[in-house]
């Protein structure tokens, strides 16, 4: 490892996690630094990813990752990987049979024209590998490797389209994986009608057994090899089954490991494929139950989604100035959250002045309020030439940002707690640069550090709220094959142009992001909306099902209850905050 760090093992459960996560995991790979010579950046990579070796001797960079899918959902990818190969070559083994054979061979899965590009430069990329080995050890390791992808992919892809080529997450994963990485769930079926992995339940009574073993090992070997683990970042699906799955692994988690940060994300597409009047009312439920469960046993619990609610009817998907995104492709929607993920996970990755897990979760999880809402300005709009306060002074009449966690900010401006992250702004375009002796336009261009003018702004809109800020001048980059969702009035970088664009498709290679992690008094009306939605069904009357395969009816009923408790936990007696006509009746019960 290049220097101290607290190291953080990621678990993704459920497929459209995987989605995100891959999409989050390309746009790490991207900016690591592989040039030995190049500074360090203020992300210190070694938090997430790990060094291994493979049987010839060569160094990997791997991310320190456990993966769960179920039957079908790989495609073309290898569970095991390729880094790490000990199966033998067989082809010349003797057979002794006399009789016939018959050979039966099935069709591999197609590649879209990205993967074959990524494994032509693979294959170049070990030849060049090891002629790099015998002439030099000066360089990172994996640096040919990397090199390769990075530049010539940025060569050749401009023209990739992958929307209708993209069907699973391996269709745009662009790194290796640990053989150790992906665990698949054989019982459920990716595809198709039978045996699918929809209810709480299902999911609930699946870690027991080998799956459980299975876990405990690959959980073991990552954590054995960290010298200061502080802690799981969980991103899991929320509306199948698989929140029921990691409502147990969160628990393993927290029973196995305490003391360390479980930080766990409930992600949520906003449509589903090939859904029914039955399948959404499942949604929800399982959206019910697995907040609940996932938040008792997290440090802290945030709902991912740009579904406009977790309910049955919810709003219009979240909309963004400047993206131009079809919310139906789980290739795009899980794109534009992995590009806020990457800022919100920004506190406890830094390589100087970083706030471990544990502290971002005591930050704001507070008094039982463990779930938090996330919001982002993806990308913040800022004029080419502007700096921060111009940019905020446009912004002056609502916040940039939009719900990423299907709920509404607070309308009276009050919360409990607030992290606030802005990625992708040079130091310079932080401050006005005021000639001497002029007067500043706006009390923000008088303001002479970042943190200052970013502070003054927020608090125009929450007054006298707890805030964290955390400035990051390095922004995320987009490499293939982060889809281009940009709005053509955007530049390269992600700036706003003042002029018409140019002819042809816009290349967008990084963008300015701001994301905000709150707790606040509006989180008790938008759970307790939840909960009145799930509580006024009749479940074994409109979804006998659901419950065949567990949990209890008392179990669902004290979940419920749970609910609506937590729910509570965020009313503001002050007298400053509305309350909900749900949040009324509990009064009267």
């Amino acid at each position: 490892m290049s220097g101290h760090c607290r190291e953080v093992i990621t678990l993704q459960l459920g497929h459209y996690s995987n989605f995100v996560g891959t999409h989050w995991w390309n746009l790490q790979d991207a900016s690591l630094p592989y040039d030995h010579d190049s500074p360090p950046g203020e992300i210190h990579s070694d938090v997430a990813f790990r060094e291994g070796q493979t049987l010839g001797g060569h160094v990997t960079y791997t991310p320190r990752l456990i993966a769960m899918d179920l039957k079908g959902s790989l495609q073309t990818l290898r569970q095991e990987g390729c880094l790490y190969d000990t199966i033998k070559d067989t082809t010349d083994t003797a057979f002794t049979w006399e009789g016939d054979i018959e050979m039966h061979k099935e069709s591999p899965s197609s590649k879209n024209l990205f993967l074959q590009d990524l494994d032509t430069l693979d294959k170049g990329a070990v030849l060049a590998q090891a002629e790099f080995d015998s002439r030099s050890q000066t360089q990172r390791p994996g640096a040919v490797r990397a090199e390769s992808v990075n530049s010539r992919l940025e060569r050749l892809q401009r023209g990739y389209r992958l929307e209708g080529s993209v069907w699973v997450w391996s269709d745009f994963l662009r790194l290796h994986l640990h053989p150790r990485t992906i665990a698949v769930i054989h019982q459920y079926n990716h595809e198709g009608e039978a045996h699918r992995l929809e209810a709480f339940g299902q999911g609930e009574a699946l870690l027991q057994g080998s799956l459980l073993e299975d876990l405990e090992d690959r959980l073991h070997f990552f954590v054995e090899e960290c010298d200061y683990l502080q802690g799981f970042q969980v991103l899991c699906d929320l509306a199948n089954g698989f929140a029921g799955l990691g409502s147990k692994v969160t628990e393993l988690l927290q029973d196995s490991y305490g003391g360390r940060g479980i930080l766990t994300w409930g992600l949520a597409p906003v449509t589903h494929p090939n859904t029914t009047p039955m399948k959404d009312l499942y949604h929800v439920l399982n959206s019910a139950l697995g907040l609940i469960h996932l938040a008792e046993h997290s440090s802290f619990f945030c709902p991912l989604t740009l579904r406009g609610g977790l309910g049955r009817h919810p709003a219009p998907p979240a909309a963004f100035p400047h993206l131009n995104y079809d919310p139906s492709l789980w290739y795009h929607s899980s794109a534009v959250l992995a590009l806020a993920l990457d800022a919100l996970t920004v506190p406890y990755r830094l390589r100087h002045n970083s706030v471990p897990m544990w502290q971002v979760a005591d930050a704001l999880a507070v008094s039982g309020r463990k779930v938090v809402a996330a919001y982002g300005a993806v990308p913040l709009p800022v004029p080419q030439g502007a700096s921060l306060p111009d940019a905020l002074s446009g912004c002056a009449d609502a916040l940039p940002w939009r719900p990423l966690s299907a709920c509404p900010e607070p309308a009276d401006g009050r919360s409990y707690g607030q992290l606030v992250t802005l990625k992708g702004l040079e130091e310079r375009s932080l401050i006005s640069s005021l000639a001497p002796g002029t007067r500043p336009p706006t009390p923000l261009h008088g303001l002479h550090s970042g943190e200052d003018v970013l502070a003054s702004y927020i608090s125009t809109f929450y007054p006298a709220s707890p805030l964290s800020l955390q400035l990051l001048p390095s922004p995320s980059k987009l490499t293939p094959p982060f889809p281009q969702i940009f709005s053509p009035h955007l530049s390269g970088t992600g700036l706003l142009q003042s002029q018409a664009p140019p002819p042809g498709p816009a290349v967008v290679s990084s963008v300015p992001v701001l994301t905000s992690l709150q707790s606040s008094p509006a989180l008790g009306s938008w759970l307790s909306e939840l909960q009145s939605g799930v509580h006024g069904l009749d479940v074994r009357r409109v979804a006998p099902s659901f419950l065949s395969q567990g949990p209890e009816l008392a179990d669902y009923q004290e979940a419920l209850e749970q609910l609506r408790l937590l729910a509570r936990c965020y009313r503001d007696d002050s007298g400053g905050a509305a309350r909900s006509s749900s949040e009324e009746d509990d009064d009267d019960d």
